[in-house]
């Protein structure tokens, strides 16, 4: 397990896992619990005791396991290689899973949501010397045939673009350097980190006016979904 600030499991109710020695912890702070390092997301704090969200199957866990606190929220990873892939909850690849482990994960398994390794050809949209804002498009990458992925300033950076380059890069690798009015830096990538408690800025809100077709026909059908709106397929929990 890694090192941060660690605790100790003191109770295990399902799901819940009470854990002490988390004085500092913050609500909604992504944990790993327990010797198989499940995930979990702190919901109430009382002195130096949390009350953590597991977001795996808590069996066979005990008092006395570590709990790790990594000192960041929750959040989702946001760039090239999202249309691609098939997620859990949790931004998991299940796709790439299923290959590294087969159809049955074990608890705790871990990967990054987008690829690492794997190059996207980036067009620049903008030149050296353009000022940009937060939400402002940098780039381009062709993700698939049909989708054209718009790459963009993060929230919380502004300034002028010092340089910018087109080539295959990875979400990793630095496209374009924003310098600020106060003389910084600030490298900007293809990725972006988004907590998901956090709500993104808009400029303003578009009403969903066409039929996303997904060519499920009991979808299309029965129960047909707008483009840019929001779907979801509830289940037992855990699953």
């Amino acid at each position: 397990m890694s090192e941060g600030r660690q605790g100790k499991i003191v109770k295990v109710a399902g799901p819940v896992v009470v854990a002490d020695g988390m004085t500092g912890a913050r609500m909604y702070d992504v944990v790993r619990v327990g010797e198989m390092n499940l995930i979990g997301e702190i919901v109430e704090l009382r002195g130096d005791n949390a009350s953590i969200q597991v977001y795996e199957e808590t069996t066979g866990m005990g008092p006395g396991e570590p709990v790790v606190d990594t000192e960041a929220p929750l959040s989702v990873e946001l760039g090239p290689g999202l249309i691609e892939s098939i997620y859990d909850g949790i931004q998991r690849p299940l796709n790439l899973l299923v290959d590294a482990e087969g159809a049955f994960m074990s608890r705790g398994s871990a990967m990054p949501g987008l690829d690492r390794e794997k190059k996207w050809h980036f067009n620049p949209t903008v030149g050296d010397g353009q000022k940009v804002a937060p939400g402002d498009i940098i780039g381009e990458v062709q993700e698939t045939t049909l989708l054209l992925h718009k790459i963009m300033v993060p929230p919380g950076v502004a300034g002028t673009i010092k340089r910018i380059a087109e080539g295959d890069y990875t979400v990793e690798e630095t496209v374009a350097v924003c310098l600020g009015e106060d003389g910084s830096e600030t490298p900007l990538r293809m990725m972006q980190k988004c907590p998901v408690r956090n709500a993104r800025d808009v400029k303003r809100r578009l009403a969903p006016n066409s039929i996303l077709v997904t060519g499920q026909r009991v979808i299309d059908t029965f129960f047909p979904i707008a483009k840019g709106g929001t779907a979801c397929v509830p289940g037992p929990f855990g699953t």
